[in-house]
């Protein structure tokens, strides 16, 4: 998981370019070939941010690239150009920046595409690894990576893949990212397990049948030997335990 020191980092930084965007709309003045200058603009406005944000110390390297708008599109000249983010969007990866004519004789929207990558210290496999296969601190080095280029975030810290399990096919050069390593099983659907009914000031523990594979922290479901089926969550002892 990444660490909450580098996650706030992350949010200062786009703060700090959101301020920026900000101050550009005051300062983009008189547009006479907005098709030509909004992408020039922009990634002024985007760079300075990232500057900006350089000073604070931040754990992740922003970089941002600007990309064209459509060749065909012929906008009127503008006095003050006011960017947004499109409703959905985030300043993450691929995105797009809204910019809209507020002051001109014809006023007109359109968005720009935008990357954003935050380059930090990830683990990238160094090999294979097949479904289901419990990962070790030999499958995997510390290399800088864009974590924004998956949705999925990265797995930042050592402890928490390694004794995972692959949840997919995985592949060498790979970053290691939370949707790709989950908890390993204790037990397997149709395992005999130990419940533990809890409640105040006691707890009886009896035998059941799982009826779904159990991993450390998660709810499972269980039939007793009265046909009854409880829900409880599975304890690193393999115990399903069920507060009353």
């Amino acid at each position: 998981m990444p660490s909450l020191s580098s996650l706030r980092s992350v949010s200062l930084a786009l703060m700090a370019l959101w301020g920026i965007l900000a101050i550009g709309t005051a300062q983009a003045q008189a547009v006479a070939d907005p098709t030509a200058e909004l992408g020039n603009l922009t990634q002024h406005w985007l760079d300075d941010a990232l500057a900006r944000n350089q000073a604070t110390g931040a754990t992740l390297r922003m970089e941002v690239s600007v990309g064209a708008l459509d060749s065909r599109l012929n906008l009127a000249p503008c006095a003050r150009v006011e960017p947004y983010l499109p409703a959905g969007s985030r300043l993450w990866g691929r995105t797009r920046l809204g910019l809209r004519c507020v002051e001109g004789r014809s006023p007109w929207n359109v968005f720009l595409p935008v990357t954003i990558k935050a380059w930090g210290p990830a683990w990238v496999l160094t090999g294979n690894v097949a479904p289901g296969a419990v990962l070790t601190a030999n499958d995997a080095t510390q290399a800088e990576v864009d974590w924004a280029a998956d949705p999925a975030p990265v797995v930042a810290n050592p402890e928490a893949w390694v004794g995972q399990t692959a949840s997919r096919q995985l592949m060498a050069g790979q970053a290691l990212r939370q949707s790709m390593v989950k908890a390993p099983s204790i037990f397997r659907a149709g395992a005999q397990v130990r419940v533990s009914a809890q409640g105040p000031g006691y707890a009886v523990v009896s035998a059941g049948q799982a009826l779904s594979a159990g991993t450390v922290g998660q709810t499972v479901r269980v039939r007793m030997d009265n046909g009854r089926v409880v829900s409880g969550i599975v304890a690193e002892d393999g115990t399903v335990t069920i507060t009353l």
